[in-house]
């Protein structure tokens, strides 16, 4: 039966893939997993994401999933606050929540508006 989840994906419009890039690649870190070529030509790209994957998928209509998100588990809480420092000074609003009991997290919203969750152990 089900053991797992394989991958996660968030919607982007057509001709996302340089954004994507540089919010997923860049920005978060990720690194870019080559597409198999039967799906290459659909646009989009697809991340690592320790051992699972993240992939952007072009939507046409697009919506951007404000609710509906992945969560992204960052190192510690030290490496989130790296990282939210280095979203914000790429131009990314940071919501930080406290909501979440012995864990330190906040929201960002990717390029395209989806909601993305970063959440750490509590430190």
């Amino acid at each position: 039966m089900i053991v797992g989840i394989d991958h996660v994906q968030v919607a982007a419009p057509a001709g996302c893939e340089e954004r994507a890039r540089a919010f997923y690649g860049e920005t978060l870190g990720l690194r870019e997993l080559e597409k198999p070529a039967a799906l290459a030509g659909r646009g989009g790209c697809w991340f690592a994401c320790g051992d699972r994957q993240l992939h952007v998928g072009v939507a046409d209509p697009f919506l951007p999933a404000t609710k509906a998100h992945p969560a992204l588990r960052v190192h510690d809480a030290e490496a989130l606050a790296a990282l939210l420092r280095r979203l914000g000074a790429a131009g990314f609003s940071v919501r930080r929540d406290v909501d979440l009991p012995g864990s330190e997290r906040a929201f960002v919203d990717d390029p395209f508006g989806n909601r993305i969750e970063l959440v750490a152990p509590a430190g």
